[in-house]
């Protein structure tokens, strides 16, 4: 355990050295709140609607986070660390590799839990939001998505050939993600042939799980995505485990 805290420590101070993973996992989700904020307020997400665009809004801006440290962080650190030996080297000491990698996770999901918090307190206290659902339905679907999520980066990490390689897959897989999946642009106001493009891509299911939970609606709405979210974590961590190279 005492092995445990001091490479947090240390690979924390390295990460936040970096700013990267400050400015995309906690910033960024922050921002679009508040510009959402200030251009929406309290509107409703569309004619008729029961719920204001941000209480719409608000599941899948929790999710900016954990794509970015599941789909871009992650797999960076993990092929830089096996091109520069890292890995290697750590299966020569009593230390196991899985270590640094258990780290690494740890430190994405400290990033994803402390952009969830700042968006709750941000949201709540300067817009007015208000939770509807289940908190214990809401932090279960977090908590899968994060997992789904990070196993698409293990997977690239793990998988890609050099870090330059796991850069551009990292990029091609988080950008569309990141714009088109309604983590940004709300899939709300997304023209009907852009929602359909959206629903294709696997962060738009798990906005869809994290809506329905904050939502309160029914858990028949959570079905799909739930199930989607599942299939990709278990198909990733198969890879992972299969073809992951420490050197």
């Amino acid at each position: 355990m005492k092995t445990f805290r001091t490479m947090l420590k240390t690979e924390l101070k390295l990460s936040l050295r970096g700013v990267d993973m400050f400015i995309f996992a906690i910033c960024v989700p922050i921002v679009v709140l508040v510009i959402l904020g200030i251009l929406y307020g309290n509107q409703p997400a569309y004619e008729g609607a029961e719920y204001t665009l941000l209480e719409q809004s608000f599941g899948a801006l929790a999710t900016i986070s954990i794509c970015a440290g599941g789909v871009m962080g992650l797999p960076l650190v993990i092929s830089d660390y096996r091109n520069k030996g890292i890995l290697k080297r750590y299966k020569v000491t009593p230390v196991s590799p899985f270590m640094i990698l258990f780290v690494q996770v740890t430190i994405y999901t400290l990033y994803a839990v402390i952009s969830l918090l700042l968006l709750y307190f941000t949201a709540t206290f300067f817009f007015g939001y208000q939770f509807h659902g289940s908190l214990a339905v809401f932090l279960g679907g977090y908590l899968l998505i994060i997992v789904s999520m990070f196993s698409i980066g293990m997977m690239v990490g793990g998988v890609a050939p050099n870090t330059k390689m796991a850069g551009v897959i990292s990029s091609i897989l988080y950008f569309p993600m990141l714009i088109f999946s309604g983590a940004t642009l709300p899939y709300e106001v997304m023209p009907a042939a852009l929602q359909k493009i959206a629903d294709i891509l696997p962060l738009t299911q798990g906005i869809k799980l994290l809506k329905s939970a904050s939502l309160g609606l029914p858990v028949n709405n959570m079905l799909v995505p739930l199930i989607v979210m599942c299939v990709i974590a278990i198909i990733c961590i198969a890879v992972s485990l299969k073809c992951f190279k420490w050197e």
